[in-house]
């Protein structure tokens, strides 16, 4: 089933590569679908939960409340993390030979560095540059894009080398 899954997905967006391909790698190419699908999928989710499921208002759990808008990124966090985990492992870096586990643990650690260089960087722009918070948040979320593609390809699904196995022979 996973299989047909991927078939499905790598062929539909293998279907828009064509007028890219003078530009971009076809692995770039899918990496920048299934990051961009998921951004969509999570800022949808983001605003549901904002705006329908909590209604603009704080969760109270015992003594901690949790605000609205914290809460809603934990719910669309909830689904955009493995999904974006998913997509990255079956369709963008599928030659990746490392266990599932690792590149799990690897790219959490990449999310969370993302999700610290996201607020940094919004706050230098903004704060430091005297840049709009709009552009800041697009300047910055085209730095973070690239650092994460090219940290998933090195660190996160990257492929141990297989060492080839000597045969030796004995000589009497």
């Amino acid at each position: 089933m996973l299989s047909a899954a991927r078939h499905i997905i790598v062929g539909f967006i293998d279907f828009f590569y064509p007028p890219f391909r003078r530009y971009i790698k076809q692995q770039t190419f899918r990496y920048l679908a299934c990051g961009g699908s998921n951004t969509i999928l999570d800022t949808v989710l983001y605003y549901i939960s904002f705006h329908y499921i909590l209604k603009e208002q704080p969760v109270h759990l015992g003594w901690l409340t949790i605000q609205p808008y914290i809460m809603a990124f934990i719910m669309s966090f909830s689904i955009s993390f493995p999904s974006g985990f998913v997509l990255s492992k079956y369709i963008v870096f599928p030659e990746s030979n490392l266990h599932g586990r690792i590149q799990l643990f690897r790219y959490a650690v990449l999310v969370g560095t993302c999700i610290l260089l996201n607020y940094v960087f919004i706050k230098f722009f903004v704060e430091l540059c005297h840049i709009y918070p709009t552009p800041s948040k697009l300047l910055t979320t085209a730095i973070v894009a690239i650092f994460s593609y090219f940290s998933q390809r090195k660190f996160t699904f990257t492929s141990k080398e297989v060492q080839p196995e000597v045969v030796t022979t004995q000589v009497d």
